[in-house]
């Protein structure tokens, strides 16, 4: 057994998260998530409407009695969603974890701790966790450049980024981006960190609600099949790499501004490529650790095989290399 702060702050029995994704954070793979002792997040502008989101967040209750939690992502836009009505469904949902990304969530807060949330701020750089951490939020997901989504534009590797965060962060604190099995949660508790976040690795799980084309191309690629893009705009996203995402590279790299790609990266598309199974048809999000992704299991499956093979390592091959050194 593998128990860390992470687990007693947040109220679950491994230190195990399944962060939001768009078109992912569903009630079917977040319910599986929390029955297997996780902590998994439905994602609030995966649904249409707030009222959309009370009626998931109500699915998902039907399929688990174990804690679960909402990302809430709150994003620059022309024509913003009603980031306040999503908030105020999560606080009278009674939702007890609210996963915060992007934009700073100092105003959100205040319900939030009225409202008994406890909230997990996603960062990409320590500078961004300290802020967090003095704005009093209860801990911090921190995003090394591995990860899938938007990595920021320091390009700190998790290696770095997550020890120099532990150096600063006193709350309970998750290491993101390149996480997929035991290895990286030893690894990453041995940088400092309390628990693990991943992403792409729950995205390629029989419970996941995406097109099997779409896991069976999570288990065929390497880590080299990724693309950055957006990066000459600074607001870098790391993709699977297909004929899209590499036609939206070049345009970008050169001259092209974002009105020259914004059809081809429509959300829309992305989501039609989970839907469809057409890995062609968008862009759509995935991290290096695909690399080291080898099959498609359940939930329960694969987060009983990363707790049971990190207690293994830790107790095994980890502790006969101490004592092999005495």
């Amino acid at each position: 057994m593998v128990r860390t702060k992470f687990c007693d702050v947040f109220g679950v029995e491994h230190p195990i998260v399944q962060g939001g994704m768009q078109w992912v954070g569903r009630a079917e793979l977040v319910s599986a998530v929390a029955n297997a002792g996780g902590l998994g997040f439905l994602t609030a502008l995966t649904q249409p409407t707030p009222e959309a989101l009370a009626k998931e967040i109500v699915r998902c209750r039907e399929l688990t009695d174990k804690p679960f939690g909402v990302n809430l992502t709150i994003l620059p836009s022309i024509n913003p969603p009603p980031y306040g009505e999503y908030r105020d469904v999560i606080v009278e949902s009674g939702v007890p974890v609210v996963e915060t990304a992007g934009f700073n969530p100092a105003e959100h807060l205040p319900a939030f701790r009225a409202g008994g949330v406890k909230v997990l701020h996603k960062c990409t750089s320590v500078r961004h966790a300290v802020k967090a951490q003095t704005l009093g939020v209860d801990g911090i997901s921190i995003d090394g450049f591995e990860c899938a989504g938007h990595p920021g534009e320091d390009d700190i590797p998790g290696l770095v980024l997550i020890p120099a965060a532990a150096e600063r962060i006193t709350i309970p604190m998750l290491a993101s981006g390149g996480f997929a099995d035991a290895r990286g949660l030893v690894a990453a508790l041995a940088l400092g960190a309390d628990g693990i976040n991943m992403g792409t690795r729950f995205l390629a799980t029989r419970e996941s609600p995406v097109h099997d084309n779409v896991k069976r191309r999570l288990v065929e690629a390497g880590e080299r099949e990724t693309e950055l893009i957006f990066r000459p705009l600074r607001n870098t996203a790391r993709v699977s790499r297909n004929a899209v995402s590499s036609e939206v590279v070049s345009i970008l790299d050169n001259g092209g501004k974002f009105e020259d790609v914004r059809e081809l990266v429509a959300g829309a598309r992305g989501r039609q490529v989970f839907e469809t199974g057409d890995l062609d048809l968008g862009v759509w999000t995935a991290g290096m650790v695909q690399g080291l992704i080898r099959d498609v299991p359940t939930v329960a499956e694969l987060i009983s095989r990363i707790v049971t093979e990190a207690g293994e390592l830790i107790e095994g091959r980890l502790a006969a290399t101490v004592r092999s050194g005495k």
